[in-house]
């Protein structure tokens, strides 16, 4: 039995959160603690358990074995805690806040339609949908769930497929009308490439030209930080755009928009998912409901 006046589970969830947040300052200032403090709670913590958990540097930390054990175990163990509370009080029922990150389109299309039929199948639960085209961090900003577009990067993330589209470069009757309709990638440097405006994991329009891909950057006089305004400026006939098919296939159909090179389009795709983060297979119960929900209810084409 440990000593009843060691917080151990408090010890332990500062410790985890200097490692995911990758130093002591980040983990003070969320905590609202000084560096200092949060470092000589890590120190009291290594020599408690007579080991060193990090080797310490001015820039960042490096866990050692000891520490990267102690850190996975630490996360199960909280998630075991916090499951535990969850389960006395409410029996696993879905309750409480929950913070949903997603993009313009995904959010547009596919996220709010199925919201309604969600809560009421889920009365306890309180929904916080934040939609944006910035990639968050999900620990910094208290976010329960992302649903991404394009490769994953972080380890930390776990994530369930919701999907895949490919690509497709598309502009307005009007603009053609204009402009004419490239035939070739050559074609395209006379015509005004709307593109985003931040970067991107393939930064470019990736084409087949003489069998080859070639990468044809957007290069036009708008652009924007999501896929949905890109979307309205070439409905409003100013360019061309390259967005996911199932962003404009709507458009398409109706012929407000029209897909360009298709004979050239490398057929590339962009995978959807939704994210969270990891914790030893344990989730709270609203967590673990809508992630089943969202894999039940979208099927990104």
């Amino acid at each position: 039995m440990g000593r009843l006046d060691v917080n151990r589970s408090g010890e332990m969830e500062v410790f985890v959160r200097v490692v995911e947040l990758g130093g002591f300052s980040a983990a003070a200032r969320a905590y609202r603690m000084t560096p200092s403090a949060v470092s000589k709670l890590v120190a009291r913590l290594e020599r408690r358990l007579g080991t060193r958990l990090v080797n310490r540097s001015t820039r960042q930390i490096q866990l050692t074995p000891e520490g990267t054990a102690f850190y996975e175990r630490s996360v199960r163990l909280l998630a075991d805690l916090d499951e535990a509370e969850r389960g006395a009080a409410h029996s696993g029922t879905p309750h409480g806040r929950l913070r949903v990150n997603t993009n313009v389109a995904i959010g547009q299309i596919y996220l709010l339609p199925i919201v309604p039929a969600f809560l009421a199948q889920h009365p306890a639960v309180t929904l916080d949908i934040v939609i944006t085209d910035a990639v968050i961090d999900l620990l910094e900003e208290r976010t329960d769930i992302a649903i991404r577009s394009g490769p994953l990067k972080s380890s930390r993330l776990v994530a369930r497929k919701l999907g895949e589209t490919r690509m497709v470069i598309v502009g307005a009757p009007a603009y053609f009308r204009r402009r004419g309709a490239p035939s070739t990638p050559a074609d395209l440097e006379q015509h005004n490439r709307l593109g985003f405006g931040y970067a991107r994991a393939v930064e470019g329009w990736p084409l087949l030209e003489h069998g080859a891909q070639i990468m044809v950057p957007p290069s036009g006089n708008a652009q924007a930080s999501d896929g949905e305004t890109l979307r309205r400026l070439a409905l409003a006939g100013l360019g061309l755009a390259r967005l996911a098919m199932f962003h404009v296939r709507a458009d398409i159909a109706a012929g407000r928009l029209m897909p360009v090179l298709e004979d050239c389009n490398p057929g590339d795709t962009e995978a959807v998912h939704a994210v969270f983060l990891g914790q030893g297979g344990h989730l709270p119960a609203r967590v673990r409901a809508f992630l089943d929900f969202l894999v039940a209810k979208i099927r990104v084409r």
